[in-house]
């Protein structure tokens, strides 16, 4: 009996691993839309009290591989209309959600991460596809982004309230937490396109109409994880909710949602619109039955946002624009510092937005670092995330890798030196070659946005302050990461970087159990762990009093 079970383990964990799933399926994109089709998670209809819909008008987009080009399918173009009826859907639901039990919540929560755990291959397929991320990463992507399901099915029964001892003795204080009505999560923008823009990009809200700058920046990065974090809390809390995803990767989301439905989640309490982001953006924001916005995307939007939510006072919580500092000191351990920055800057093609944006680098270990760092930048592969072997895929579109080729043209003609890439990959389409730039200065165009793409710049620092100094010589706050030996440089400076997320000797730290957001213009709010609980919950103080007196 034992050996049979070894068996079973073992053959288990040979088809849940990232080379057999690649053996198994055909790198073919046609084949694998056909295998996603088959399993029911390829949806092209929005998702709306329960039922799949099409467009009022019948009209659709497409939704294209970035690696290929080829038309994954076509997507219902959703408006006002449809987001109405969202709208109504959840406002329907809501009460019968959010007067189940805790324990009733979290059940359903639970099952759908326990949907997404057992399709996590369709999902990382469905995610390599619309996205372009290697097929390894988009499996990552699942795990993580489930596991905010699970923490919040467990913290959906951990929302607590508070006695307050009170003042008069015939009083009782109480204070409740209650979810905030229903919530619409909204992810749009990434900030790459209107920093294309010839003018100073924290002033570009100020050129563009609200409706222009809704339709033109949308999210999709992580387009499973991002939602996952924002659901799972809402849904916890009891709040129903609106999502509207990314145009360009929209089918995760769908794909999520037909899981919802077999994980119980009743019908209206997840909604999916997307389409037409201006039309759906203002019916959302104007509609005072939404009494909350949740939020991914750049700091210039989230102004926009904050704004169209300021005639109905909706609560808001923003993750917006990063410019994260990576910090080497002369101390560090040099291969920990390698694979660390290696690993905070070319996850998802320098597609995030926790990316190191800047790699600050002391000058004693400078050359040294440049030396190491181009040696492991040369061993990533580049191409079809379906591919076997492959860490870098392609960008989202021809405007990203403008927007790339905008900075480092930049760069150079003031002074920095290519020393590996800097410029279009071979493969064509939307590739880029990873790319490191030296001699970099804080006053270039690349030290002052967000690159969203694989080009690393290293600056060279004298001493810890002037390092702290340049990191924080920013509107950002989201990331920012330090590698040194020293625990008390790790305290000082982790102390006096103004972000919301610090690692220390470590490139990748997010996670479903520790808060994420980031500070100054960076964000309101956090995501993940017992403080994502918080976003979703209103705070209701009852005083019960004249208890003393006899019936």
């Amino acid at each position: 009996m034992s050996m049979l079970r070894v068996s079973f383990i073992s053959r288990r964990h040979l088809l849940s691993s990232p080379s057999c799933f690649r053996r198994r399926m055909s790198t073919d994109p046609k084949e694998a839309a056909t295998r996603l089709r088959d399993s029911g998670l390829l949806r092209s209809q929005g998702f709306v009290g329960g039922k799949w819909v099409d467009a009022c008008d019948g009209k659709t987009f497409e939704v294209r591989n970035p690696a290929t080009g080829d038309v994954i399918t076509n997507v219902a173009r959703m408006g006002k209309k449809e987001t109405s009826d969202a709208i109504s859907s959840a406002y329907s639901t809501f009460n019968s959600w959010s007067r189940l039990t805790a324990n009733e919540r979290s059940k359903c929560l639970r099952k759908w991460y326990d949907l997404m755990i057992a399709h996590k291959e369709e999902l990382a397929l469905l995610i390599t596809l619309e996205q372009g991320k290697p097929l390894k990463e988009a499996l990552g992507e699942v795990t993580y982004g489930a596991s905010f399901i699970e923490f919040f099915s467990e913290e959906a029964k951990r929302v607590y309230g508070d006695i307050i001892p009170p003042t008069l003795s015939d009083r009782r204080l109480l204070v409740l937490k209650q979810a905030t009505h229903f919530s619409f999560v909204i992810n749009i923008a990434s900030i790459m396109y209107l920093s294309m823009m010839d003018v100073d990009f924290s002033c570009v809200y100020e050129f563009l109409s609200f409706q222009e700058y809704f339709s033109c920046l949308i999210t999709w990065n992580f387009p499973l994880a991002m939602i996952t974090r924002k659901v799972g809390p809402a849904l916890a809390c009891g709040c129903t909710v609106v999502v509207k995803p990314s145009e360009y990767t929209p089918l995760s989301a769908l794909a999520a949602a037909e899981l919802s439905i077999q994980a119980g989640i009743p019908p209206g309490a997840l909604n999916v619109v997307m389409g037409n982001a201006s039309d759906i953006g203002d019916t959302l924001l104007e509609s005072t039955q939404v009494r909350k916005l949740t939020f991914t995307g750049s700091t210039a939007v989230g102004k926009k946002l904050i704004a169209g939510s300021s005639s109905t006072v909706k609560k808001v919580s923003m993750e917006l624009g990063g410019n994260a500092p990576c910090i080497v000191f002369d101390d560090a351990d040099l291969d920990l510092a390698v694979k660390g920055s290696l690993a905070a800057k070319f996850r998802n093609s320098g597609q995030t937005c926790v990316c190191a944006n800047r790699i600050l680098v002391q000058e004693g270990i400078y050359e040294k670092f440049a030396n190491a760092f181009a040696t492991a930048v040369q061993d990533l592969q580049v191409g079809n995330g379906l591919a076997e072997g492959i860490s870098q895929g392609p960008l989202i579109n021809e405007a990203a890798v403008e927007k790339v080729e905008k900075l480092v043209k930049d760069a150079t003609s003031k002074g920095a030196n290519v020393i590996l890439g800097g410029r279009r990959h071979s493969l064509g389409m939307s590739f880029y070659e990873p790319t490191i730039l030296s001699n970099v200065s804080n006053n270039m165009l690349i030290s002052r946005e967000e690159v969203f793409g694989p080009v690393a710049p290293l600056l060279p620092f004298k001493t810890e302050e002037e390092a702290i100094k340049i990191a924080n010589d920013t509107n950002a706050g989201l990331a920012a990461y330090i590698f040194t030996k020293s625990i008390p440089r790790s305290w000082r400076v982790s102390e006096a970087l103004e972000y919301g997320l610090v690692g220390v000797n470590e490139g990748l730290i997010s996670t479903e159990v520790a808060p994420f957001g980031g500070v100054k213009q960076s964000g309101l709010g956090r995501e993940g762990s017992k403080y994502g609980m918080d976003e979703f919950l209103e705070v209701k103080y009852v005083c019960m009093g004249n208890l003393n007196a006899k019936e």
